[in-house]
């Protein structure tokens, strides 16, 4: 399962962020700090679920033809400056993202929060600030495992540098940073790596940053910032979110009172849904700013992360190519999220591994017809395996 990360300065809305995706129960406050451990959870990208395109009919998967695919969420404590030399939670917050596949940079558009995280009046902090620092700590933090490591590897490659960034790729593995992104940011900044001083090793750790980490920016507290701050935020490809307003929908969707998918433009009462006058009042609020925003851009944040930045496509495997199911009948039982580029034999090993060494051939269901275990994968393709394992 794909490992996304919510990293942002504390107070910026990243708790309400992960608990408007997961529903998870986490504590919210208008404090520093309100996530001291790092919070685990599992959200879902949404994806048009075939059944509707091929008219199949009793598919207990989806949602109205919408399929929610897991992927797996971590809101890690707030990042503040200086935090790569151990200022507020840093070192915990930058062990937690180590392993994450892509960050979502949680920043308050609003600008009602100072450096750390303390509230301010609205619009006092400038959110490209916050943009900055948090990439330039996480930069520096990697410096610094850089420096760690580089004097004894520069002794061992014994002045060969293409030895030399292979040591350093492998040195890097635990942070998801290979020879190749190495490679790249050498040749991208001109240092020498054997003669590096610690500003080219910053130089060089913030192209491998963004190199190595898929960052994308969710301008938070849309609905409270201003024109100005949105425009500066998307133009440098954020997009505006409403975290407390999906939390809210959602909140109510889960009780029965609302109608409303996440990603949604629009949502509406259930039929008999009793709804008081604050509630009223609110959801009329949310309404506004959805009509604005298009969305209240928390789904549409994680689907751009995963399908747009990450590469990802959604692949049915079935059972039986002609009734699209699985042995017990399940109609289109399992989603799978897999790498642009991927092949049958592929999706073969992601089923089991039993399955991938055993595989024979794949059908596509849609056309009936046998594909090259080369062959490259679309989203939405259903396909069925055929495979030597039981």
């Amino acid at each position: 399962m794909q490992l996304i990360a919510l990293a942002g300065k504390p107070n910026c809305g990243k708790s309400t962020f992960f608990k408007s995706l997961t529903l998870a129960n986490v504590e919210i406050a208008n404090y520093p700090f309100t996530t001291i451990d790092a919070n685990k959870g599992v959200a879902y990208v949404r994806a048009p679920c075939p059944c509707k395109e091929l008219g199949i009919s009793g598919c207990t998967k989806c949602v109205d033809g919408v399929r929610f695919i897991p992927v797996e969420l971590v809101d890690v404590a707030g990042l503040v400056p200086d935090a790569h030399l151990g200022k507020g939670l840093g070192n915990q917050f930058l062990d937690n993202i180590r392993e994450a596949d892509a960050i979502i940079q949680v920043v308050d558009a609003s600008g009602s929060t100072d450096a750390e995280g303390n509230p301010v009046d609205i619009g006092t902090r400038n959110p490209i600030e916050d943009v900055e620092f948090l990439r330039y700590e996480i930069a520096m933090w990697l410096a610094g495992i850089v420096n760690k490591h580089l004097p004894r590897l520069v002794r061992q490659a014994q002045g060969k540098e293409l030895v030399l960034i292979d040591l350093l790729g492998e040195s890097l593995a635990g942070v998801r940073v290979d020879a190749i992104q190495v490679r790249e940011a050498v040749e991208e900044t001109g240092i020498n790596l054997a003669k590096a001083s610690e500003t080219d090793i910053e130089k060089l750790c913030e192209v491998l940053l963004r190199k190595s980490k898929i960052m994308v920016i969710a301008a938070n507290k849309a609905d409270q910032a201003s024109d100005e701050n949105i425009k500066a935020l998307e133009e440098l490809g954020a997009v505006p979110t409403i975290a407390a307003g999906e939390l809210a929908l959602k909140s109510a969707s889960a009780a029965k009172i609302l109608k409303y998918l996440p990603g949604d433009a629009a949502f509406a009462p259930v039929e008999g849904a009793k709804l008081s006058a604050p509630q009223v009042k609110a959801l009329t609020m949310i309404a506004e700013n959805m009509k604005k925003f298009g969305n209240t851009g928390v789904q549409k944040v994680l689907n751009k992360v995963v399908f747009d930045d990450m590469n990802m496509i959604v692949v049915y495997p079935v059972e039986d190519d002609n009734k699209y199911c699985n042995a017990k009948g399940v109609i289109l039982p399992d989603a799978f999220l897999m790498p642009k580029g991927s092949t049958p034999k592929d999706l073969a090993f992601k089923v089991h591994t039993d399955i991938g060494n055993g595989f024979l051939y794949a059908v596509d269901a849609r056309t009936k017809m046998r594909i090259k275990d080369t062959t490259e994968l679309k989203t939405g393709d259903i396909i069925k395996i055929v495979s030597t394992a039981k």
